[in-house]
């Protein structure tokens, strides 16, 4: 069940007239959901059901339902699953055949996705980007050559290193919209390149607070055909060598450096049959 993500007036009446008829309801911060459930004058009981019980809470659940009791399940805000817990409970009702129905509600990166000006017809959502330097640039770096625009959340003490990795891996000049604090009081929006956002996200004292979402455009660039990398490399390798064949051959098709070279290893290593 969707709750707000700031604005409480977003709560639709479906989603209070369910939450006062079920037996319990399932949330990832009870205390939280207290908040919300005492805003709205709704009494029924709680459960937690967060990512460290996940698995067990599920069991529990499912235990209770098979009994005749009602659940409702809700994450702190906006949609649950969605970066949020949830998947192991619907996944073994599905399995248990107990019906689950969905009471529509806010999601942060879909409305990111909608108010960026990016394309919106292919999208792809990937949570949150690794904690770590290293893994964030290899992960920003495997995304770079999909065509679709590309949405994922961050926390603000990261916000900034994230744009200068993706800025790394994607080009600076890549198009890119981030939404901070979505529905509340301080909601805020960057657009331009991805320097430009991290730029203004830097000069700003209060800009790095709150939640944000990061919308990418994808890549205007076709990716090279693996066929096509091994062909030009069988013929460059045994005169250049594989690290200056891998970088002309990346600047001949616009593919990536790294998938040229590690294609190139495998032909010096005889591990690639003959291209037909």
């Amino acid at each position: 069940m969707g709750t707000p993500i700031g604005n409480l007036d977003d709560m639709v009446p479906r989603a209070i007239e369910v939450l006062q008829s079920v037996h319990f309801i399932a949330a990832e911060d009870t205390r939280r959901a207290g908040q919300l459930l005492q805003h709205f004058s709704i009494s029924t009981p709680t459960l937690a059901y967060h990512d460290h019980n996940e698995a067990s809470a599920s069991e529990l659940l499912i235990e209770r339902i098979l009994k005749g009791q009602s659940v409702a399940l809700i994450s702190d805000a906006g949609m649950p699953l969605i970066s949020d817990p949830g998947y192991s409970l619907v996944r073994l009702a599905r399995k248990k055949a107990i019906e689950v129905l969905v009471v529509p509600g806010p999601c942060a990166a879909i409305l990111a996705l909608c108010a960026s000006g990016l394309p919106t017809d292919q999208f792809g959502f990937y949570g949150f980007p690794p904690a770590k330097t290293a893994a964030r640039k290899n992960w920003y770096s495997e995304l770079s050559a999909r065509t679709e625009t590309l949405v994922f959340y961050e926390s603000p003490h990261r916000i900034v290193g994230s744009l200068m990795d993706a800025a790394d891996s994607m080009g600076s000049d890549r198009p890119a919209s981030l939404a901070r604090e979505l529905t509340k009081k301080f909601e805020t929006w960057y657009c331009g390149s991805l320097e430009e956002v991290r730029h203004r996200i830097e000069s700003e004292d209060h800009a790095q607070k709150g939640e944000f979402v990061l919308v990418i455009a994808g890549s205007e660039e076709q990716p090279a055909e693996d066929s096509e990398i091994e062909r030009l490399m069988k013929i460059l390798v045994p005169e250049m060598g594989v690290k200056k064949a891998a970088a002309s051959v990346a600047e001949i098709l616009g593919a990536k450096k790294n998938l040229c070279y590690q294609i190139g290893l495998e032909l010096r290593e005889g591990l690639r049959g003959d291209a037909e």
